[in-house]
């Protein structure tokens, strides 16, 4: 199977210097992406608004012809002179020529004329290569080049641009008594998102603090026996409008949670509270929502709807205006064994009559049906979500959980979180969030609370 599988490649044959005559001309065509440009930038370092690697793929790409075509796999290297005469720019076709102008009398050395044009026949790159011709003839398969592309995420940056430019919010940080808890006090701060108020013990704060090596100038610190009474005092302010967001320390959530639901807490409202994951995942086109991954062991239809509408309304505060929401299932049909088939077509009939607002609702949808236009199509489903889901509301904690966890690490995914639902937003963070995902839930609740309350400055100064 191995020398079946090895017959199935191309064949690359070098040509020796014996063989090379003056006039032997080889050469490859590429066109040239943004992306080339910019893995180029990134591999190397160079953050030039306009990069050399500019220059430098067109130089690669002679050594691409020389190693791989003439004379081929054995060349060596010996040198080469360049001259750039003119810049890439995305979408340009290079072509990569190299033709034989010399063979020196040592019986391995020769000289070629290397140059590149565009698709417009300008000349981009020009020079003269000399290399080592192979002494022996040599045979390879050509071995696959690896599929790499380039990830960004850039999509969470707008929403921070857009919460540093609102005025300072103050947020309750509840049991903020580890070093990495304080330092993620100061990012906030200092990133001009939020003012946190530091609530539990004292001496468990500072302790925290001296760990960090942080100075706690500035930061008003409200001091209570334990965790408990922090998260219950921090549902005070919230309720009092002193503060426009909670924000969880190094206390377990439910403790957090237990303090905004319990019996009489001013900050319930009619909704069920849930988490989102709000996802910056580099293969798909746009933001994408997760819930409820984190809160709602298994819901039910009416907590489902109450879900659904928390994501819909962020979805809006964010400036989508209809946001698509997938609800996921195992498959694309209703099956009264399988109960998520049946809450799915439930609530898509509900998104219809009016029960929940402002958004497309479709379901039940399988996961790759919500993201790929191209499995809805194959799969034959003709939907307005399929393909393009701003939200996917999942059966029940454990699928959303699995499912955020996947984007997470293997779809190289950023998850900014948020507590939705109540009348504050409640940031739930992990010791694992960068900097990037820390900055980004902060400036979600900063939004959510600046956008609720507008026009009646509470908890903003």
């Amino acid at each position: 199977m191995d020398d079946i599988a090895d017959m199935e490649k191309p064949i690359l044959t070098n040509h020796t210097f014996e063989e090379l005559k003056v006039g032997d001309s080889a050469a490859i065509t590429r066109l040239i992406g943004p992306d080339d440009i910019e893995l180029f930038a990134a591999l190397s370092g160079d953050h030039n608004p306009v990069p050399l690697g500019q220059s430098l793929i067109p130089a690669g790409m002679v050594s691409a012809v020389l190693d791989t075509r003439l004379p081929g796999p054995g060349t060596i290297y010996l040198g080469q002179d360049l001259q750039f005469q003119k810049s890439l720019a995305p979408g340009d076709t290079i072509t990569a020529t190299v033709t034989l102008v010399q063979k020196q009398a040592d019986g391995q050395t020769v000289i070629f004329d290397t140059r590149c044009v565009n698709q417009h026949g300008e000349t981009v790159l020009a020079g003269q290569a000399r290399v080592k011709a192979p002494e022996r003839r040599v045979v390879w398969s050509e071995n696959s080049i690896p599929d790499v592309s380039l990830q960004r995420h850039d999509r969470f940056d707008a929403i921070v641009a857009e919460a540093r430019a609102l005025p300072m919010l103050r947020a309750a940080l509840v049991h903020p008594c580890t070093p990495d808890v304080i330092e993620a006090a100061v990012e906030i701060r200092d990133e001009g998102l939020m003012e946190p108020i530091l609530i539990g013990p004292e001496a468990k704060i500072r302790a925290a603090a001296a760990e960090a090596g942080i100075a706690l100038d500035g930061f008003e610190i409200m001091s209570t026996e334990h965790s408990h009474a922090a998260a219950a005092l921090a549902v005070e302010l919230a309720i009092a409008g002193k503060v426009g967001s909670v924000m969880k320390g190094s206390l377990h959530s439910d403790e957090i949670l237990g303090a905004v639901v319990a019996g009489g807490s001013g900050l319930r409202t009619e909704r069920r509270i849930s988490h989102v994951y709000v996802m910056d995942v580099p293969a798909y086109s746009k933001l994408l929502v997760v819930t409820d991954a984190a809160i709602n062991i298994a819901p039910t239809l009416d907590q489902k709807r109450d879900i659904c509408q928390n994501a819909v309304d962020l979805m809006h505060m964010l400036g989508v205006a209809t946001p698509k929401v997938a609800v996921l299932a195992a498959v694309e049909t209703v099956n009264d064994k399988m109960p998520a088939t049946l809450d799915a077509a439930a609530l898509t009939v509900m998104a219809a009559r009016g029960q929940i607002k402002g958004a497309l609702v479709d379901g039940p949808l399988a996961f790759d049906i919500a993201i790929s236009l191209e499995a809805a199509r194959t799969k034959g489903i003709v939907s307005s979500v399929a393909g393009d889901a701003d939200i996917l509301l999942v059966p029940d904690l454990e699928a959303g959980n699995m499912l955020a966890k996947q984007l997470l690490y293997f779809a190289n995914a950023d998850a900014a979180a948020l507590v939705l639902g109540a009348r504050v937003p409640i940031i739930l963070t992990s010791r694992s969030d960068s900097l990037r995902v820390r900055m980004t839930s902060a400036a979600l609740a900063k939004l959510v609370a600046a956008k609720r309350t507008a026009g009646l400055g509470l908890a903003i100064r």
